[in-house]
């Protein structure tokens, strides 16, 4: 494993000796703001009270992390959790439980649902329905759509909006916005960061023809780097024009690493595990299982990603996940439906990475944790300080196990990754101070609440 230098254990300082706290995760190594080293945390009322010393304060509950790895909670800003709607495949509560078995303990879900979350009335409703049922605390994206641009300045500051998130490309109806006008209507009005679903969809439908019946491999070659490239193209224009700032989800191809790299004025990028894991080679043996928008591609693309997160120019990690029954993905393609799980493979998939010295895991924590963070606007998660939420990801780095289908919480309950060994496994999930998850099962009843946005106090 890749890791920098280890500070000494630091002493919980004046009244130490005295101090009481709700909780103690005593013995690991924290990976914080001050780098890797021994040291305890304190919690107290659901956020971080004392970091240092901590073997002769008192708690109601102490947590032995001796040999383990204490992270900032990681933070999941794009999944799809099907409620309201398409339930029979995945819901608030089951895709909520997917990610703390996998270490996430914040997300951020998708707007894409039915009804489509574009209104006050549908975020609140999403809010209503994941308040104290989600087992991580959460947020909701809300769909800019050519209807709904005037109420735009309102829904995005609305409790429980992590921003507006327009589909460029692959959506249906209203939520679609394929035009420049009405991307730049939309952008006009947000001044929180909007995510975007960049593919363009004039060249999608006028590549149709490239699909073949029964052959998923054939989705990179519809759905093609161009697409991509030509919808961030345009994408990042309109938002230089509006003086807009813009998050572009999934990046998948080479050709936009130059362009974004240039665009740090106005745009952040995020990546997936999938397509840093994956490529087009795995068509053969996963089949419509791989299917996603944007496509997984050839491997050119993922050793290009991964160039582009060692430069900085990729700044999150998302999982994408979007969950269908392995029915519907039987289907023959393209009467196949894009997406899979994902949120609980994240921390274990990237976790390998980090171990095969693809990444640190001071970088790894920056993508998952800190960059959303800053982002974003999140207020108080994504760091483990005083004063934040005690969100908290603990990680055996040395473990090997094997990603099963039965390990996965999702309705759905299947993984691309399926008997894949790994190096590193998440080993609790503590969402503000109470643990949701330890050694892979739920400990604590749902306790979900709406994240805090320093633009939406």
């Amino acid at each position: 494993m890749m890791a920098g230098a280890r500070t000494p254990r630091k002493r919980a300082g004046v009244g130490g000796m005295a101090a009481t706290f709700d909780l103690i995760l005593s013995g690991g190594d924290l990976v914080n703001q001050d780098g890797i080293g021994a040291r305890d945390v304190g919690v107290r009322a659901g956020r971080i009270a004392r970091i240092g010393d901590l073997s002769r304060a008192s708690a109601g509950e102490r947590i032995d992390c001796t040999g383990l790895t204490i992270l900032p909670g990681v933070i999941d800003s794009q999944v799809h959790f099907r409620e309201p709607g398409a339930t029979h495949k995945e819901d608030l509560e089951t895709g909520s439980r997917a990610a703390v078995m996998g270490g996430v303990a914040c997300v951020f879900e998708m707007p894409n649902t039915n009804p489509l979350t574009t209104s006050a009335e549908t975020l609140a409703d999403k809010v209503a329905r994941a308040r104290k049922r989600m087992h991580c605390d959460f947020a909701f994206w809300v769909g800019g759509t050519h209807d709904n641009v005037k109420d735009i300045p309102e829904l995005e500051r609305l409790p429980g909006a992590a921003g507006i998130k327009v589909f460029m490309g692959s959506s249906t109806g209203s939520l679609l916005v394929a035009d420049d006008a009405g991307v730049a209507a939309i952008l006009g009005k947000t001044r929180r960061r909007a995510a975007f679903h960049s593919e363009d969809e004039a060249r999608l439908e006028s590549r149709k023809g490239e699909r073949i019946e029964g052959d998923p491999r054939s989705h990179p070659v519809w759905r093609d780097e161009q697409a991509a490239l030509q919808c961030t193209q345009r994408l990042i224009r309109i938002a230089r024009e509006q003086r807009a700032i813009i998050h572009v989800l999934h990046i998948s191809t080479e050709e936009e690493l130059a362009l974004l790299a240039d665009a740090k004025d106005v745009a952040s990028a995020e990546v997936t595990p999938h397509h840093l894991t994956l490529t087009a080679d795995d068509y053969a043996r996963l089949g419509t299982k791989l299917q996603m928008n944007p496509p997984v591609r050839a491997a050119r693309h993922r050793d290009a990603l991964w160039r582009g997160l060692a430069q900085g120019v990729l700044d999150i990690l998302g999982s994408d996940p979007a969950p269908h029954t392995l029915g519907e993905k039987a289907k023959p393609y393209p009467a196949s439906p894009s997406g899979m799980t994902g949120v609980q493979t994240l921390v274990p998939i990237m976790l390998d990475h980090v171990n095969a010295g693809r990444l640190t895991i001071e970088r790894f924590v920056d993508l998952s944790s800190h960059g959303p963070q800053r982002i974003f606007g999140l207020a108080g998660k994504g760091r483990v300080a005083v004063g934040y939420d005690a969100d908290f990801t603990v990680v055996d780095l040395k473990r090997r196990a094997t990603i099963t289908d039965e390990w996965i919480a999702s309705r759905s309950q299947w993984t691309p990754h399926h008997g894949r060994q790994v190096a590193g496994w998440p080993v609790g999930t503590i969402a503000r101070g109470a643990r949701a998850l330890w050694e892979g099962e739920l400990v604590t009843p749902a306790t979900g609440e709406p994240a805090r946005f320093h633009a939406a106090l």
